[in-house]
């Protein structure tokens, strides 16, 4: 029997988040679906509700009423998005836990939107939603928050870590 890698064994680990990332979205808008009724907010906080709602758009509702062809175009982008992440994520080695921390978080939430958009008429499932007085933010997910921290693990990556750590 040929032992893997240090790294290999770290791929298949990341891989698993990943799937635990999308599972967890899937299993939270589930329980939206179940539990919420369309656009009637359930307060836990003073400026954080639990409200049922659809986007058929990308962040922000890009989109949103461009007729239906913005689906697969969404579809289609998350796919490319997603191979090339795990294409990445693959390449990477187990002492940079930082990056592929960050990749696992975006291509969780991505395949957990995709999700969405090919068995929900396109439409993706958002449920938690901020607001204070008169500023009211657009409603997210889970998935949304994975793609916003691996995002922002990202750029804070490609600023602050050295090149030569990397090699």
């Amino acid at each position: 029997m040929v032992e893997e890698s240090p790294s290999r064994r770290y791929h298949w680990l990341w891989l698993g988040f990943v799937i635990a990332i999308a599972v967890a979205d899937q299993v939270s808008k589930y329980a939206a679906l179940r539990h919420l009724e369309l656009h009637r907010p359930v307060p836990l906080f003073p400026t954080l509700d639990l409200m049922l709602t659809y986007n058929t758009g990308a962040a922000f509702s890009f989109l949103s009423d461009a007729g239906g062809w913005q689906r697969w175009l969404f579809v289609g982008l998350a796919i490319a998005i997603s191979v090339f992440l795990l294409k990445w994520l693959f390449t990477l080695h187990a002492r940079e836990r930082w990056l592929a921390s960050a990749l696992v978080l975006v291509l969780g939430g991505a395949i957990g939107n995709l999700i969405d958009r090919l068995f929900r008429d396109g439409k993706v499932v958002d449920f938690i939603y901020f607001h204070y007085q008169t500023f009211h933010f657009p409603a997210f997910n889970l998935a949304d928050s994975a793609i916003c921290v691996g995002a922002a693990l990202l750029i804070a990556h490609t600023l602050f870590v050295p090149e030569s750590a990397n090699s």
